[in-house]
């Protein structure tokens, strides 16, 4: 059996004020393409379809066209939710893509309940992004809830345990792309290697943006983002997807597809004085650019800047000589000032902190979203 296993594909995700939704559906026809090709039996889609919770009636289009040509070329699927995902919404629309031949979970279910499906002759399990609170509230009884995350995946994982496996969520020791929200990387929600059940046969990851492979015992890896999402993902961070041959006998075959979909993103460092001598190969980059200058620019230099560079999306500063108007000290970040509080209240927590942080980062997706 031949597998085509993606993630992290992020419709409707919004930078800086660009949709990058365009970009993303083009990786998309391009895995349509690989499918063809490859003659892929099945496509495993392991979470984060969406950028968010609000999905662009675009965004949507571009998933259901997705498994509409897969549907064509007679390969099914099997899509879980991650943690950007809708997940009622995808559990609404799950007749909807079963008649595309696509399987899709939105939210937990054991193996009793169907959180194990048959498909192509395998049995497969799906496991969608869910929430510590959830998670815990689930699987322990009232008396056990001070449990851990790891400790209640670790459960499920036995109870869902099949020769195939998708899931989303963060394996400890995971390089992240530089994309991914911290607070669901690191500390309670990262799950121990020791917690893969040895059982399986491949686990297909999604929720880290950098391709990898985390385990030999059970096999498990992530694809990667289709697309560069970020500025703070690296250009040289692998990312793509998977081709996994799962033969009856042996271990699976995994080759990956290392792909530059989608536009570049970089940060460049600079001086003042660095800003002209550099424009012109700037202006020639044909992806987006975040500025970073040693110093202040006056409001005009920063909108000539701007103006020059059609692809420029954010300036920032950083250290170097004061700023030629009166200095004023800048005001806290809402996030230091929310650890500022918590100090106060003698509950220095980093993870409530993480989570502010993620608040504020939805907070102002779905301010740059066209429809906001």
């Amino acid at each position: 059996m031949r597998l085509l296993h993606t993630a992290d594909w992020h419709l409707g995700k919004v930078l800086k004020g660009i949709d990058r939704t365009p970009e993303i559906a083009e990786a998309l026809k391009a895995l349509l393409e690989i499918a063809k090709k490859e003659r892929v039996d099945l496509v495993l889609v392991s979470g984060d379809l969406f950028d968010r919770p609000q999905v662009s009636a675009e965004a949507e289009a571009h998933a259901v066209e997705f498994f509409l040509h897969l549907k064509e070329l007679g390969v099914p699927a099997l899509v879980i939710a991650g943690n950007h995902d809708p997940k009622e919404r995808l559990e609404a629309l799950s007749p909807l893509f079963a008649g595309v031949g696509a399987t899709v979970r939105g939210r937990l279910l054991f193996r009793e309940e169907g959180g194990v499906v048959e498909v192509k002759g395998i049995e497969a399990s799906l496991l969608p992004f869910v929430s510590e609170r959830i998670l815990v509230k689930r699987v322990f009884q009232e008396e056990e809830r001070h449990r851990t995350y790891a400790e209640a995946m670790r459960r499920i994982l036995v109870n869902l345990q099949s020769p195939l496996m998708l899931a989303h969520f963060a394996v400890a020791g995971a390089r992240p792309g530089g994309g991914e929200f911290f607070f669901h990387l690191e500390g309670s929600y990262a799950v121990p290697l020791s917690a893969l059940p040895l059982s399986a046969r491949y686990l297909a990851l999604g929720h880290v943006h950098r391709q990898q492979q985390v385990s030999e015992a059970p096999l498990a890896w992530y694809p990667g983002s289709l697309v560069q999402l970020d500025f703070g993902e690296g250009e040289e961070a692998e990312r793509g997807a998977l081709l996994v041959e799962l033969s009856p006998s042996g271990p699976p075959r995994v080759h990956p597809i290392r792909e530059r979909w989608g536009k570049p993103l970089r940060t460049i460092r600079l001086t003042p004085k660095e800003l002209d001598r550099r424009l012109e190969e700037l202006r020639a980059f044909p992806g987006y650019l975040k500025v970073v200058v040693e110093g202040r620019l006056s409001p005009p230099v920063k909108e000539r800047l701007f103006q020059a560079l059609p692809g420029l999306l954010e300036v920032q500063h950083w250290g170097g000589e004061a700023s030629p108007t009166p200095p004023t000290q800048a005001p806290p970040s809402l996030v230091e000032a929310y650890r500022g509080y918590l100090r106060l209240k003698g509950r220095e927590e980093e993870a409530l902190v993480d989570r502010f942080g993620q608040v504020l980062e939805e907070v102002d997706r779905e301010a740059l979203a066209p429809d906001a």
